[in-house]
């Protein structure tokens, strides 16, 4: 769980969460991406305004290349005709993809991202589990920062194929290949801008929950436009080309693209978006959702941080009910985060 710190200070957005395991450690993972603080966002922009103009000037004679765009023309003469070689054409294509790049960058100082891990279970071999999707997670940002200047599909996709599970690995344990149990872990990301609008990717999670401050409840949404992918590992699409590597619990015909991406936005003033963990509210049981409805209501007025401790106190409190019953085995890690529009 970070510091407050590490909050991203958005205009017109307040935001809090907090993560509590059930035990020593946990199978929950909650973090804010806050691209300004994590990345040094000006270094990278002025790196892609050098590469926008070298990638334009030709190499001269005898120097080595200087960048992938001069090892490219290099190749490209060394398998065609130099009369057909449209070197120019293909320079200015990559400069100006780093153009794309700058202002992508640019966007990051008003997005601040939230990143949701969810690991089955809420002991040692779930926090690693959680670890290793954030580690992937991070190492994988920074590539996608180098080379697009934002988060893409591809990282996700990513991101799952780590989480499958490999036949090879499979075949040389000599395990059971009928066996489905499986290292499961949920994990939503989404980035947040200051107009409201939250566009993210849920594998396997409960869906965010939008609180309306003009009629005081959970507002209905319209899922066929929230696009929730199996938990991380499960599905390998038929068209990735490592497909027949991994075992596949469902089937899924193509790789994620943005129009994977769902897209939800805070329309009024005190509007409420909650993202949650399992072992906070389930996303099915209607009275635990009017209780938690409640909780929001009354405490709409008050900042982001207020809202989600109210939240997590009332999930302690039926925590100990549980424990009172003999159901310490219900008990499970806890996340709440908040978003609030003003």
């Amino acid at each position: 769980m970070p510091v407050e710190g590490v909050i991203p200070r958005l205009a017109g957005t307040d935001m809090y969460g907090n993560s509590i395991p059930a035990g020593s450690v946990g199978g929950d993972l909650f973090e804010y991406i806050n691209f300004h603080q994590r990345y040094n966002i000006d270094a990278r922009i002025a790196d892609a305004l050098r590469l926008s103009r070298e990638y334009l000037q030709q190499l001269p004679e005898g120097q080595i290349p200087r960048n992938p765009v001069d090892e490219h023309v290099e190749w490209l003469r060394s398998k065609s005709d130099r009369g057909n070689l449209r070197e120019a054409d293909y320079r200015r294509a990559k400069s100006s993809e780093q153009l794309e790049v700058v202002d992508s960058l640019r966007e990051l100082f008003t997005t601040a991202g939230v990143l949701l891990v969810d690991a089955q279970g809420h002991g040692i071999i779930s926090a690693k589990i959680a670890s290793t999707v954030h580690d992937t997670f991070h190492a994988l940002m920074l590539t996608e920062l180098d080379r697009y200047g934002r988060t893409t599909p591809e990282l996700f996709e990513n991101i799952n194929l780590r989480l499958a599970q490999s036949v090879t690995a499979r075949n040389a344990l000599g395990l059971d290949t009928l066996d489905e149990s499986r290292e499961i872990a949920t994990m939503l990301y989404g980035e947040i801008r200051p107009s409201g609008h939250f566009r993210f990717v849920n594998f396997g999670g409960p869906p965010p929950l939008v609180f309306s401050a003009e009629y005081g409840c959970f507002v209905a949404m319209n899922t066929d436009h929230l696009v929730q992918f199996p938990a991380l590992g499960l599905e390998i699409p038929e068209d990735h080309p490592d497909r027949n590597k991994y075992f596949s619990m469902a089937v899924r015909q193509r790789q994620i693209n943005s129009s994977d991406v769902a897209e939800i936005t805070l329309m009024s003033p005190g509007d409420i978006m909650f993202l949650y963990s399992d072992g906070v509210y389930d996303g099915s049981d209607a009275e635990d959702r009017l209780r938690i409805e409640r909780i929001v209501r009354e405490h709409k007025e008050h900042a982001a941080k207020e809202i989600c401790n109210a939240i997590l106190d009332y999930a302690l409190e039926q925590d100990r009910l549980l424990r009172q019953a003999g159901e310490e085995d219900r008990v499970d890690d806890k996340t709440a985060f908040i978003i609030k529009h003003s």
